[in-house]
């Protein structure tokens, strides 16, 4: 487990081993500290936009001890078949998982890209940039990794948030389904089901889900 404050020193030591500049987009649990939904975090989620950049981070990460762990027993089977499925990097017990250009067939969206929740850079030898996703997209993605523990995550966005705009988490995710992921919207369906256990979910947002699927009501 990583601590926020143990996160932010972590990264401040990447840019000081990185040869250019880096960015990326947080949005696992690391990302919820930054909104202070959780205290700690095993795994670090990020998703860069180009190998290179990746490659980039993944030595600096190799200078700082971390070494190139097993995806198997973390992600379902279906999801180590794909082939933006993402490399996985340990030391004792903090993870991290590396996206290029996907989280699995769920790409950055324009709306993702423009609606930000914050922008931190750490600045070394090197800038390293972190930007962080709205809570909505938190949600989203955490649904599509499908993890141990990914649901108490979202469900803790959902217990803890009180201006989550349900609307804005569905518009994407039908979205995301128009542009090619075909997986995305009966993952957000369970999702939603799920979470009508413990937050309300006006039944409506279900609805656009199915409907978009092609299903019958």
């Amino acid at each position: 487990m990583i601590a926020y404050e143990d996160q932010m020193e972590l990264f401040k030591l990447i840019s000081e081993r990185i040869t250019r500049d880096v960015g990326c987009w947080a949005f696992g649990g690391n990302a919820m500290m930054f909104y202070g939904y959780k205290d700690e975090t095993k795994d670090i989620d990020l998703l860069f936009d180009a190998e290179g950049d990746r490659a980039e981070f993944i030595n600096a990460l190799e200078k700082l001890g971390f070494w190139e762990s097993e995806l198997r027993n973390i992600y379902v089977p279906e999801k180590l078949r794909d082939k933006h499925k993402p490399a996985m990097y340990a030391r004792y017990d903090i993870r991290f998982d590396l996206f290029v250009k996907k989280v699995f067939k769920t790409i950055i969206s324009p709306k993702m890209r423009a609606d930000l929740y914050a922008i931190h850079e750490f600045k070394g030898k090197h800038t390293f940039k972190v930007k962080v996703l709205r809570k909505e997209f938190i949600m989203l993605l955490k649904a599509v990794t499908e993890r141990q523990n990914d649901f108490d995550d979202i469900r803790t966005i959902a217990e803890k948030e009180k201006r989550l705009n349900w609307q804005y988490l569905v518009d994407e995710a039908i979205w995301q389904h128009k542009h090619g992921d075909e997986w995305i919207l009966p993952e957000i369906e369970k999702m939603l089901t799920e979470l009508k256990r413990y937050v309300f979910v006006e039944g409506k947002y279900i609805k656009q889900v199915r409907e978009a699927f092609g299903e019958k009501q």
